[in-house]
């Protein structure tokens, strides 16, 4: 069992109605399908002031690629006696259970790749029931620019041990916080600034398929445009492919509830 550590602290700046964890990954690459968590942080802000943090290196089994390890300064060397991803996430889940989240660019990245991590180990997570904050689409909706520049220009100082997990999430926390006091028409409320930040009605984390007038359609390949019952009617063989192609893992979940629910309607038709 790993310990999560916790404190107590002055009211938090953000109105919560429930916890809230913002988080950050540091990877062995950029692919959200294939690669793998090296070193994540996880901190907790309840809405009685308490604070938990839970951070971790990992042994991600496979190799570090070298630009990664050029930017987060992690080695294989370094995480070949961590634990894996698989070892802690059952009590990962039951802790992160009930949370909302938040992060820097989590949306498109650290979201998908932790899901990623979650099935390969076993575990049904299912975010998209969640509220989700990410803190760069505020800043990129008010100024546009990067974590270390938005730290500068919201925090005034320079942010000290970059591409840190934990110290890249404390700075978006604390980013969040001089945003909702710069931005007075933002709505201090997890609801509103999950809505605020969406930047798209998606289907899988990878967004290869989006929802459109209410129905699923593919986002990417010969098929952009169409609806995947469509696609899926006249060309069965398209589901095959893809559950045998190299995609992300909650993509052929995703595919696979839309097959299932597709034959539950065509056999209460028959019925």
């Amino acid at each position: 069992m790993f310990a999560f550590e916790s404190d107590r602290i002055l009211m938090p700046k953000l109105n919560l109605k429930k916890p809230i964890i913002f988080f950050d990954l540091e990877t062995t690459g950029t692919d959200t399908a294939k690669d793998r968590i090296v070193e994540l942080a996880f901190i907790k802000l309840s809405p009685d002031g308490k604070r938990e943090k839970y951070v971790k290196r990992l042994n991600p089994t496979i190799p570090i690629s070298a630009e990664s390890s050029s930017i987060h300064g992690i080695s294989d060397a370094d995480v070949k006696d961590s634990p894996t991803f698989k070892q802690i996430a059952k009590e990962l889940n039951e802790w992160i259970k009930g949370c909302d989240l938040g992060g820097y660019n989590s949306s498109k990245f650290d979201l998908p790749l932790l899901a990623e991590e979650f099935l390969r180990a076993d575990i049904n997570v299912d975010f998209t029931e969640r509220h989700m904050v990410d803190v760069q689409q505020i800043f990129f909706k008010m100024e546009a620019r990067t974590l270390s520049a938005a730290y500068k220009f919201y925090c005034d100082k320079p942010l000290e041990n970059a591409h840190s997990a934990e110290a890249d999430i404390n700075a978006t926390i604390e980013i969040l916080e001089a945003q909702l006091e710069r931005y007075t028409e933002l709505n201090n409320d997890v609801t509103a600034l999950h809505q605020f930040t969406n930047i798209g009605d998606y289907v899988d984390y990878a967004r290869r398929i989006i929802m459109k007038d209410g129905h699923p359609v593919f986002n990417f390949g010969k098929y952009k445009g169409r609806k995947v019952e469509e696609v899926f009617n006249s060309e069965p063989q398209y589901y095959d492919w893809m559950m045998q192609a190299d995609f992300a893992l909650h993509t052929k979940q995703k595919i696979s509830e839309i097959l299932n629910r597709m034959k539950l309607k065509k056999a209460g038709l028959k019925s």
